[in-house]
């Protein structure tokens, strides 16, 4: 069995996602603006391995906000601190869950303990009450 050409090396096999720089996009939109024709844009989508939609919504952001529209919303320090605060959440619904578990154990428990003390003090209330056997009776053997 043949291995196919388009086949990687990567046992885990997933692609990374490609993220450019707001420099990076601004050298593209104002180098594909200034070229002559569609042929010499085409040529630059395909050496840089572009898609003609990274064109229009980094021009879209670069209209509605300047420079700041195209830095990565990805890899912004707002994105960050919402991670660690994801992260911190996800912590703490663990450990809520962990202490409902143990509560839950813990309650458990309590009832358990309660119906066997129940159980222990009805016994103790019925051998006191009830007649002891006499040791000099004569028992009758089985055999």
């Amino acid at each position: 069995m043949t291995s196919k050409p388009h086949e990687s090396l990567d046992p885990d096999g997933r692609p990374q996602r490609r993220t450019f720089t707001a420099e990076f996009k601004a050298r593209i939109l104002d180098e594909y603006g200034a070229a002559p024709d569609a042929a010499a844009r085409g040529a630059i989508l395909r050496r840089e391995r572009l898609y003609g939609s990274h064109i229009l919504d980094w021009r879209k952001a670069r209209d509605a906000g300047a420079s700041a529209g195209l830095t990565d919303r990805r890899q912004s320090a707002a994105r960050a601190a919402k991670k660690a605060e994801n992260a911190e959440l996800a912590r703490l619904q663990r450990e809520n869950a962990r202490l409902q578990a143990k509560l839950a154990k813990t309650e458990t428990a309590l009832q358990i303990m309660g119906k066997a003390h129940a159980l222990l003090e009805l016994l103790s209330e019925s051998a006191d009450s009830a007649p002891m056997p006499n040791p000099s009776s004569p028992r009758r053997n089985r055999r």
